[in-house]
């Protein structure tokens, strides 16, 4: 199956390869790429939450000196 996306390999260790396969065949996707792809999306998307969820818990620099 020829694709324009960029490739590239990772290895993993037997705990990890089965824990894609299981959500591969959780969630139906037909190939491992696939499964391996949405689990990064979801975890990128998670991260970005993550930090954007931090960022509101800090106060502005200009509010913490305006208060002084």
């Amino acid at each position: 199956m020829a694709t324009d996306r960029p490739r590239y390999s990772v290895s993993v260790d037997n705990d990890l390869f089965k824990q894609i396969e299981d959500f591969r065949f959780e969630h139906r996707f037909q190939t491992r790429s696939e499964a391996t792809v949405e689990l990064i999306r979801l975890g990128l998307e998670s991260l970005r939450k993550e930090r954007e969820k931090q960022q509101k818990a800090v106060p502005e620099e200009s509010e913490t000196d305006q208060s002084k």
